[in-house]
């Protein structure tokens, strides 16, 4: 089989980010905010800058992040009439992402006529043990935690042994926080805990969704405003953004904030995330290595620190130097390690796409 031009599509609530894997092993990165409140028009005005910036690099099949895949395990699929069928009775358990990760596909038929392929988040977590994917909620009625965030954790699953050797195959806690934040506990390279629960609106505060809320608030909001308005302030307008008194949902810009309000949210946040770190120490009894990715992960040097700095009684310490330069293990000496890992979902749609493309025959492309 000819190696092959993919093209990895990432269409999100406030951007297109996209890379062109070339068949001689070369990488383009693009990226494109939308412009204004009409995402469907930014969104095509995206497409229509990458088409001009791809040239004429041309891809011969295209993969899709998409959020949500419900009910299945499998990685990643063809989509074809059937399979989007599917995928569109999932955008009530997604609706920040689902429909964008749709018009990218319908987009994308239009520009390239070519094969393409949903790459699922929900995936990594399918196999998780019915002790943490259970809802403590009647089975008969179908729902339970399918836990988000997969393709980053499947692809730092696929570093760790790189970075730590047989550490990797023990108990290890990722932290992906960015907009979007979750916990996933690792164990042998597999998913066996996550924070996120049956939408990507449970688990730690995010920058504007609440993550986890006693039921009974939820009823009362349920009295209180309709169900569209209730949907539309769940997704847009609780975590950080609430808890900051409306200042801001974005972590670098509360950090470079001297209000009490912006303050308070970092705190929050933090409390959350060692709180996490903590309970699913306490479910693995132990916890081997620590590993931070996404955008505040990645870049909140002061995050980090005052997430870390109360876990020294599992072992975590962090070299204040090392965490200020974003070094790729920032634990001071004798600390378990203590890893940032850049996310990079793209890499790892790249190798699902190839790995599904060599199962099919070539007669069907």
């Amino acid at each position: 089989m000819a190696l092959l031009n993919i093209l990895t599509v990432n269409c999100g609530s406030s951007s297109l980010k996209a890379s062109l894997f070339k068949s001689d092993g070369q990488r383009r990165n693009f990226h494109y905010a939308h412009i204004d409140d009409d995402k469907s028009a930014s969104l095509r005005r995206a497409f229509d800058a990458l088409l001009k910036d791809l040239g004429k690099e041309q891809p011969d099949i295209v993969a899709h992040r998409f959020v949500h895949g419900g009910d299945v395990s499998d990685a990643a699929r063809m989509i074809d009439d059937t399979e989007h069928n599917r995928l569109q009775q999932l955008i009530q358990l997604a609706p920040l992402h689902m429909p964008a990760n749709l018009l990218g596909v319908e987009i994308c038929s239009k520009l390239f006529s070519v094969p393409q392929i949903a790459c699922f988040d929900t995936a990594f977590h399918a196999n998780m043990p019915a002790l943490s994917k259970r809802l403590p909620i009647s089975q008969s009625l179908n729902m339970h935690r399918f836990g988000f965030h997969g393709l980053n954790y499947a692809y730092i699953a696929k570093l760790l042994p790189s970075m730590i050797g047989k550490t990797a195959h023990k108990k290890v806690i990722v932290a992906h926080l960015g907009s979007g934040a979750s916990l996933c506990l690792l164990e042998n390279l597999h998913s066996v805990d996550t924070t996120m629960g049956y939408t990507p609106a449970g688990g730690i505060v995010m920058g504007t969704r609440s993550g986890e809320l006693d039921p009974g608030v939820m009823l009362e909001l349920a009295q209180r405003y309709s169900a569209k308005a209730l949907k539309q302030m769940v997704f847009h307008h609780m975590g950080l953004l609430a808890l900051s008194d409306g200042e801001s949902a974005d972590m670098q810009n509360l950090l470079a904030s001297n209000t009490p309000a912006a303050k308070f949210a970092v705190d929050y946040f933090c409390q959350q995330v060692r709180g996490a770190i903590g309970a699913m120490a306490a479910k693995a009894g132990g916890v081997d290595a620590l590993v931070f990715s996404a955008g505040i992960g990645e870049h909140a040097a002061a995050v980090r620190e005052k997430i870390c700095d109360p876990l020294a009684f599992l072992g975590f310490a962090i070299d204040k130097n090392l965490n200020q330069t974003h070094a790729a293990n920032i634990a001071s000496v004798g600390s378990k390690p203590i890893l940032i890992i850049a996310a990079d979902e793209e890499i790892m749609m790249r190798d699902l796409c190839a790995a599904l493309v060599a199962q099919r025959t070539s007669s069907s492309f």
